[in-house]
């Protein structure tokens, strides 16, 4: 079943409907609120986003994308936690989403893979918060900039700008080794 006929049928009531969503989008959510610094409590804010977009689901525009109509749910949910909290929350990314391409009999190769992994890790973490934010929605959750825009709530422009300041801190931090 695709997103419009699962939107549709939970309209109608099927929550079996709503599930299939939950479960298409509920490994990226939790990724998403991860990433924009809900941390350990990534569960509850994707929690409370599913929750709250299934309330206001009447209110989706059925001609746009639900993916990143759900992240934004889920971006303002981090968001809210974090303002919470009163103070800067550290970004948490699964190391597992990224590749490894080391020989697994190549102790040197995974020193420095787990090396360069770490300082490109740190640097974004360094990142200031927009710029931080742009480039995680851009390359860690391989969103275009469009749907980045829509779930920042940010004009196009200004995701432009921020993912370009952003990766030109991070060419200057750790270098061009990591292209």
């Amino acid at each position: 079943m695709d997103d419009d006929e699962a939107i549709g049928r939970s309209l109608d009531g099927d929550l079996a409907a709503y599930e299939v969503l939950v479960a298409r989008y509920s490994a990226l959510a939790h990724r998403t609120a991860a990433m924009l610094g809900a941390g350990n409590e990534a569960e509850d804010v994707v929690q409370e986003a599913f929750v709250k977009a299934f309330r206001h689901l009447s209110s989706f525009r059925r001609e746009s994308s639900f993916r990143p109509w759900l992240l934004r749910i889920v971006a303002n949910e981090t968001h809210n936690l974090t303002r919470s909290r009163g103070r800067r929350s550290e970004l948490t990314l699964r190391l597992g989403a990224i590749a490894d391409t080391r020989a697994p009999d190549d102790p040197e190769g995974a020193a420095v893979a787990t090396d360069r992994r770490s300082r490109l890790l740190a640097a974004v973490r360094g990142l200031p918060e927009r710029e931080r934010q742009a480039v995680v929605c851009r390359y860690f959750l391989q969103l275009s900039e469009a749907e980045t825009a829509q779930v920042l709530d940010w004009p196009v422009g200004t995701v432009k700008s921020s993912t370009h300041r952003g990766l030109a801190r991070l060419r200057e931090e750790v270098g061009n080794e990591l292209a």
